[in-house]
């Protein structure tokens, strides 16, 4: 029972062990073909993107190491070099097999020989179409996590819960790993080897990673602030620049943004629902606002509308199509929202889709099987984004907002100080467009900053009748521009 130590002399069986270096973690194992081998991927470099509240850093992952686990003698991975096995070389040894088993190695060479030593011009060709399928997977695999910049992970943290989920009352004492929320635990199965060892000691290697977004800033409300082009002028005398909270108080802003690990893919290829009630492009996002202790919190998620369709074809933006019956489809729109409605109570469905044209077979089938469904916890809206906002005009967003408004106000929001939680919201939007990256965005930003002046005016740091600060105002939009651009990037 249980893991048991063995002496590190151990270790050496076949091969002296050496250090290839420093790692900042690991993510976990990963197969991509039957014919390759297993890779073990490690987080190379971290870069800091800021501090949550109570001092929890949250990194994101900018490089990869990918360590083959069937090759005897290790790659140079060009690791950070450990100042503990490392001083003053600059390149790891050659590994030295220990006496004892230099026969068997030699016997094995022998027989591997024995087997290539007559040249067969197929397995040559196999062996180079196969080490291009592995160079090719390789960069792939690269580019995954160092193009799309959208994997985040904090060592204290729980990135996967909401506020919300983790102030549920009672201390949890079990380790981090154990408590995130499954959706969003992005490298599960890449790392089951040592969850279902099931000792404490492995707790320190498991580290749940989304793939997401997440952004965190301060805030300073400041609201006789001169423009910058006063600020320059030599007129102006320097002013001196207060940092007394009464005078401006500042606030931390983060914007998470976790995707679901079901049914993921890019979009084009990953539509719609599937026979667990999945959908596609399915992403929960958390506005949280810290000032004065005060912690508050507001969720939308966002989800490929939940029925059976699909776009076929490889021109750009393809038709369309429905691949199953309504009655067909009745069963797993169902599976959806019971789902929904489990973790989230209420749920307000904004549908951004074309209520003419192309998208309209998505959105129609989309609320017939609210109508069949029948649910007093599920409410509707449709906003056809394009025909409200043609020519960039963003704005009459506010159309929406301001029909939606009271709606907005009554799910209120998680709100939690010192002494715990003060409030709590109930039900949440779940918006969608055709690939649940523009238009949802542009939707959420504008729901999501109605819900922040709300919380800014309660907690009295904005003055009732007041706007933004212009200079917060800028901040606040390239967060969800930020978020919208790491978004589209992951499909």
């Amino acid at each position: 029972g249980g893991l048991q130590l063995r002496p590190a002399t151990d270790l050496l069986l076949a091969w002296n062990p050496i250090c290839l270096g420093l790692v900042e973690g690991v993510i976990g194992k990963i197969q991509l073909h039957s014919d390759l081998p297993w890779w073990l991927i490690l987080i190379r470099q971290k870069a800091l993107v800021g501090k949550l509240p109570e001092d929890h850093e949250v990194c994101k992952i900018t490089k990869i190491a990918v360590l083959s686990l069937s090759e005897m003698e290790p790659q140079d991975l060009e690791l950070e070099l450990c100042k503990k096995h490392h001083f003053g070389i600059n390149k790891p040894e050659k590994i030295v097999p220990s006496p004892d088993d230099s026969k068997f190695l030699l016997k094995t060479f022998t027989h591997i020989k024995t087997n290539v030593s007559a040249p067969n011009k197929k397995k040559v060709k196999e062996s180079k179409e196969k080490e291009k399928l592995e160079r090719r997977l390789l960069e792939e695999l690269l580019k995954m996590f160092m193009d799309s910049e959208s994997f985040y992970y904090s060592l204290t943290y729980d990135l996967t819960n909401s506020v919300q989920r983790q102030s549920t009352g009672e201390k949890d004492p079990r380790p981090l790993w154990q408590k995130v929320d499954d959706r969003f635990f992005w490298n599960k199965y890449m790392i089951q080897d040592l969850t279902e060892i099931g000792t404490p000691e492995v707790d320190f290697w498991i580290i749940p990673i989304i793939q997401g977004f997440v952004q965190i800033e301060e805030l300073v409300v400041n609201y006789n602030e001169s423009s910058d082009d006063e600020k320059s002028s030599p007129e102006t005398p320097p002013q001196e620049s207060t940092c007394v909270d009464d005078i401006h108080p500042r606030f931390l802003v983060a914007l998470i943004s976790r995707r679901s690990r079901h049914r993921a893919g890019m979009r084009y290829k990953r539509r719609g629902v599937d026979k667990n009630g999945n959908v596609a492009n399915y992403v929960e996002t958390e506005q949280l606002i810290h000032v004065h202790n005060h912690t508050l919190s507001f969720i939308q998620t966002r989800g490929s509308v939940p029925v059976f369709w699909s776009q076929v074809g490889y021109r750009y933006n393809p038709r369309p199509r429905l691949d199953k019956s309504e009655k067909d489809t009745v069963a797993y729109f169902c599976a959806h929202f019971e789902e929904q409605l489990k973790i989230y109570k209420k749920q307000v469905i904004i549908n951004l889709v074309d209520q003419a044209g192309r998208e309209k077979i998505i959105g129609d089938a989309y609320l017939k099987q609210v109508l069949l469904y029948n649910s007093s916890q599920l409410t509707y809206v449709s906003f056809d984004f394009h025909e409200h906002c043609r020519g960039m005009k963003f704005e009459n967003v506010q159309t929406l907002t301001d029909a939606i408004y009271d709606i907005i106000l009554d799910m209120k929001w998680c709100w939690v100080d010192q002494a715990g939680v003060i409030c709590k919201q109930e039900g949440i939007f779940r918006v969608n467009c055709m690939d649940c990256l523009d238009r949802t965005n542009v939707v959420q930003a504008a729901i999501a900053r109605v819900v922040m002046e709300q919380q800014l005016k309660k907690l009295g740091v904005m003055p009732p009748e007041q706007p933004l600060p212009v200079k917060c105002n800028r901040i606040y939009q390239i967060m969800w521009a930020n978020n919208g651009d790491s978004i589209s990037r992951q499909y």
